[in-house]
């Protein structure tokens, strides 16, 4: 009689922990189903994946992670530093990530972006410049905005560009990307990175038809390295010609720079789980279908800081903008002695304010019902969002 209350205990025993397990893994898949959209390829929610590098000297000189979602047509650009400072496994120390960087074992630099974003990559599409000019030059050039005219004298490597909207060839492409002024100019070395390939993935898609024609597949398949194969490339093609590039936003990796055996490395916060997060993030809103006043919508930002610790608001504002929010105003309140951190939603936008609580761990929201008059909310407000930091402000991570 006790062995036989003793089996049926066990029995009762295992089926718990069967149906704890069952529970677990649905509510695991459910989240994977939301975050790796990546890995449902053959469905119709599928969010495209590629890889791009712009290669010089054997080394990455731009690297951008590319998402797409075709119901949206929206478009999320991460942008990848080569000195991005990790533990390198395949070395067993910490060094800059492109330090694995070979053409002919392309794989070892992928695998450490995944490490890095948390995220699979589908495609790869590698460029080294020369062939990145000759590809520009295919497509009748890329055209771009240069905010302040450049002018760098340099005998015969002279840089000469007006300001304005002007299209470059493949010669002026490869100048415009390589050379270096440093301390003379409007922009970082990255924002005229960014602002090029937007240009070029926007002249792809432009360019959809004609770059499907055989013999010009055949051409650019032979100019860029890639681990597609013809109805792939065929396929990326067309979702390219949807990208609405007008809306599309560059994240960078941020971080604190420190010096490793020598050398400047830029150490992403809080150990990588920011990236992290900004990725995962950003695939949950390029998948909403959000009311289509805000969809694709930069949301702007004003970070106010409600407590007496100095700083705080800068700090924050560029955690928010590695989320790829607009910070349009850093500032105080109009006092030091908030308790608790709250998010002020100017316009009514409920889904969008939900994901920025989110990020920040927020849990105040107050909606303000917009005014009627347009001019009148344009200049009574400065952002979307107001977020006011009180004394339980931790951080991104409490």
């Amino acid at each position: 009689m006790r062995r036989t209350n003793l089996n049926v205990s066990l029995l009762l025993l295992i089926a718990i922990i069967v149906v704890f397990l069952a529970g677990v893994s649905v509510m695991f898949l459910g989240l994977t189903s939301r975050f790796d959209l990546l890995k449902s390829s053959g469905t119709e929610e599928r969010v495209t994946s590629i890889l791009f590098v712009f290669e010089y000297n054997d080394k990455p000189l731009a690297s951008y992670v590319t998402f797409y979602y075709h119901k949206t047509h929206r478009v999320a650009i991460f942008d990848i530093p080569g000195n991005v400072g990790r533990i390198i496994k395949k070395i067993n120390r910490v060094d800059r990530i492109d330090t694995v960087y070979n053409s002919k074992k392309f794989s070892n630099y992928t695998d450490e972006i995944e490490a890095l974003i948390g995220i699979d990559i589908q495609h790869t599409m590698v460029f080294e410049l020369s062939n990145l000019g000759k590809t520009v030059d295919m497509l009748e050039g890329v055209k771009i905005l240069i905010p302040s005219a450049i002018a760098f004298y340099n005998g015969e490597n002279s840089i000469l560009f007006p300001s304005g909207w002007i299209t470059l060839d493949g010669d002026k492409s490869q100048r415009y990307l390589i050379y270096e002024n440093e301390g003379n100019e409007n922009e970082s070395i990255e924002q005229r990175h960014q602002r090029f390939f937007i240009g070029f993935l926007k002249r792809l898609g432009e360019s959809n038809s004609y770059i499907k024609l055989p013999q010009i597949d055949k051409r650019l398949s032979t100019l860029a390295r890639t681990n597609m194969n013809h109805k792939t490339r065929i396929k990326i093609y067309d979702e390219l010609a949807g990208i609405d590039t007008d809306r599309a936003t560059v994240q960078r990796v941020i971080g604190n720079y420190r010096d490793v055996s020598g050398q400047m490395l830029l150490i992403p916060h809080y150990d990588g789980e920011m990236i992290k997060d900004a990725v995962r993030q950003t695939l949950i809103a390029l998948t909403r279908q959000l009311d289509r006043s805000v969809s694709g919508k930069i949301i702007t930002v004003e970070v106010l800081n409600g407590t007496n610790i100095s700083g705080l608001a800068g700090r924050t504002a560029e955690l928010i903008r590695g989320f790829g929010y607009d910070v349009v105003n850093v500032g105080n309140t109009d006092r030091n002695d908030y308790e608790h951190t709250q998010i002020i939603d100017h316009f009514n936008h409920p889904e969008e304010s939900e994901i920025f609580a989110e990020i920040i761990n927020c849990d105040v929201i107050i909606h303000e019902k917009p005014e009627d008059d347009f001019e009148l909310q344009t200049i009574e407000y400065k952002a979307d969002f107001t977020l006011i930091l009180g004394m339980d402000y931790r951080g991104r991570f409490k």
